[in-house]
């Protein structure tokens, strides 16, 4: 199992690229670099003009990868997503109790991310900061709605719908599984958001984890 986690391979759809950085030790830097820089800076500060200083190479060779930096955070939350979805799938699909299967699901989508050795130029824990930080600003745009005609939030809708289609192997007649999935995943990253932030409104604090709060709430609704 281990060594086939090795040679696994996150898949971002290409549209959000124009040259898939994967595919070569300057674009993989630049997606390292890139997440150390904006949770250094914060994505508003962020440049690509920046992120060559850092790396050593001229900003005009980054625009051969991404077209903007808009496009840059799109890759990276899908890359996160993709990179979630295969945790998750992962740690559950040998879990027949559909009620322990469940808990097990939001446990992983809600939890404090850990670095994963398998995957060396991009460090999880820090992308996770990003994630909770700033991946809103990847869809809340004007153009949201042809970027999601083209694919480009695939990989976070396929999540939603695995954790709904657990919603409802628990209770079939439970007519809110895509929005509690959906609450789920983005309460996560907000109510740790809150905890880092606005620690005084919410409970998620002391010992209380935002896991623990989604837990309690899917074993009380369904």
């Amino acid at each position: 199992m281990k060594d086939l986690l090795s040679v696994l391979k996150i898949s971002v759809p290409s549209k959000i690229y124009i040259k898939d950085p994967e595919t070569s030790d300057l674009g993989k830097r630049i997606v390292e670099n890139s997440i150390l820089l904006i949770n250094e800076i914060g994505f508003e500060s962020f440049t690509f003009k920046k992120l060559g200083t850092k790396i050593g190479s001229n900003e005009s060779s980054i625009y051969r990868y991404f077209e903007s930096k808009h496009k840059l955070l799109q890759y990276l939350s899908s890359w996160y997503w993709a990179w979630l979805e295969y945790q998750l799938v992962l740690e559950t699909f040998s879990i027949s109790n559909t009620q322990e299967k469940l808990e097990k699901a939001v446990k992983v989508i809600t939890r404090t991310v850990e670095e994963d050795s398998n995957f060396s130029h991009i460090n999880e824990t820090i992308l996770y900061k990003i994630i909770v930080n700033e991946s809103s600003k990847s869809f809340l745009t004007k153009e949201v709605d042809s970027e999601n005609k083209e694919g480009y939030f695939e990989i976070y809708k396929r999540v939603i719908t695995r954790i709904s289609e657990m919603i409802l192997a628990v209770n079939k007649n439970y007519p809110f599984a895509l929005s509690l999935a959906s609450t789920i995943l983005e309460g996560g990253l907000h109510q740790h958001y809150l905890k880092e932030h606005f620690p005084s409104i919410t409970n998620c604090k002391k010992g209380k984890t935002p896991t623990d709060f989604f837990i309690h709430l899917i074993n009380n609704l369904l």
